[in-house]
């Protein structure tokens, strides 16, 4: 194979399903591949599970793969996702329910687990690197310790006939390497550091999906996008040695440019010369991202280093819960009329005895996004929104910060609108991380065939 072509399905659980339709249809592509997992989400996730043991996975799957699969087996795509979230087992039993349903039998589904630490965080107590305390700081809040695992465990799976790959937190851009180390034979050695590094900066500039065709990048009359409301998802065709081309579906919204690509190359990217992932760590300050005809945009010359010694784990934290309540006042005076309203709410909640870890009173419209370094209108607004929100230990205290922005219609200033109040209250998992020795994480992969 002179090549290998790899689409990007997602780049959130919360992701469009019709840029991955479009890909499996007319992309041409060999593999499909979904990240889910934000930072937040597996910390989520894990709250799901708590609650019901038969959760915990991304719950758009159905949603997502019931149209699509058909379209992989149709084309021999095969698909690789950390969908799986903190329940693996459960969404690849789903994925062969599905199969079932659909008549997909034959196809062979890989289940990798692994990536969940919590025993051995426990063991190693490691240092957080936010607080600098140790994890057993934390206590019984401590919910969930996920490893970012690398691509090894994906190449397995493949070698072992998998058409599906299903795993908790497999690192963003590690789902994109596994094709080409699987498809050319690339090893984590010396000999190949190079290649490993240049297919995990392809799979970074996938990894996000539409950041690469246009999405969080339009600005109108500067920086404008063709048809963002049909946005194609990237594609990448990475040759033997690492290098390639992203693309995307010809005709489909958006666009590839040197500018689309670089702004996703440098999307979280820290220290150029060491950005650290399980697999390698690649050297980008060499690279070379040019145009190569309408988009069609080649990346060159990226560098790698050897793996780390560590893996980062991600430390999902039970941090008490928020209230919160937001609405709207028009009309003259509306400013005033949002700070008077604050007030109220501040002032009865310490009325009431609530005293809050974290209290924000926030003037959407003014200062919401900026705050506390936010100019002044320059002209009287007509209208403008009241949010606030506490962070409790209590639910019940939560609660009443809520419902104390929802008695302001009766309670408070006039000029209220009184349909676009919301409230309620959310459980906060806190994201902390940390590190441990690559030798205690140990994934695993078991493959099952539809029948």
């Amino acid at each position: 194979m002179r090549s290998v072509r790899i689409g990007s399905g997602s780049a959130s659980a919360e992701d469009r399903i019709e840029p991955a339709l479009e890909l499996a249809q007319y992309g041409d592509i060999q593999y499909l591949c979904f990240d889910t997992l934000s930072e937040k989400e597996i910390q989520t996730a894990t709250l799901r599970k708590r609650r019901n043991p038969k959760e915990g996975f991304d719950n758009h799957i159905e949603m997502r793969l019931e149209p699509l699969l058909p379209l992989c087996a149709q084309w021999g795509i095969k698909l690789i996702s950390n969908m799986g979230s903190a329940n693996p087992r459960g969404a690849v039993q789903l994925i062969q329910k599905l199969c079932k349903k659909l008549g997909l039998q034959g196809l062979k589904i890989a289940c990798i687990l692994g990536d969940d630490v919590r025993t051995t965080v426990a063991k190693l107590d490691p240092v957080v690197a936010e607080t600098g305390q140790p994890v057993s700081a934390f206590g019984s809040n401590l919910m969930s310790a996920n490893a970012y695992i690398g691509a090894d465990v994906v190449v397995t799976a493949l070698r072992q006939g998998a058409d599906i790959v299903i795993g908790g937190r497999i690192s963003d851009a590690s789902l994109y390497l596994a094709p080409p180390m699987y498809e050319f034979g690339w090893r984590g050695d010396d000999k190949d550091w190079d290649r490993l590094a240049r297919g995990i900066i392809v799979g970074h500039i996938l990894e996000c999906a539409g950041h690469a065709t246009g999405g969080n990048f339009a600005d109108p009359g500067y920086k404008d996008v063709p048809d963002p409301h049909r946005l194609g998802f990237p594609i990448a065709e990475i040759a033997r040695n690492g290098d390639a081309v992203i693309t995307k579906v010809p005709g489909s919204g958006g666009i590839v440019t040197t500018a689309t690509v670089t702004e996703q190359l440098l999307y979280e990217m820290g220290d150029p010369a060491n950005y650290i992932e399980p697999d390698v760590i690649a050297d980008i300050t060499e690279a070379r991202v040019e145009q190569q005809g309408k988009d069609r945009v080649s990346v060159r010359g990226v560098r790698g280093k050897t793996r780390p010694a560590n893996l980062k784990v991600s430390l999902g934290v039970l941090e008490g819960f928020i209230g919160e309540g937001v609405l709207f006042f028009g009309g003259p005076g509306a400013v005033e009329k949002a700070k008077l309203a604050g007030e109220i709410v501040t002032k009865r909640l310490d009325l009431i005895g609530v005293k809050p870890e974290e209290l924000r009173v926030d003037y959407i419209g003014i200062n919401a996004l900026f705050h506390p370094h936010t100019a002044p209108p320059a002209a009287p607004l007509r209208e403008v929104g009241l949010r606030v929100a506490g962070r409790t230990k209590a639910r019940a205290d939560a609660a009443k910060i809520a419902y104390e922005v929802y008695a302001l219609p009766t309670n408070g200033p006039s000029g209220i609108s009184a349909g676009a109040i919301r409230e309620g209250v959310t459980e906060v998992l806190g994201y902390y991380h940390t590190f441990i020795p690559r030798e205690r994480v140990k994934p695993t992969v078991a493959v099952v065939e539809v029948k």
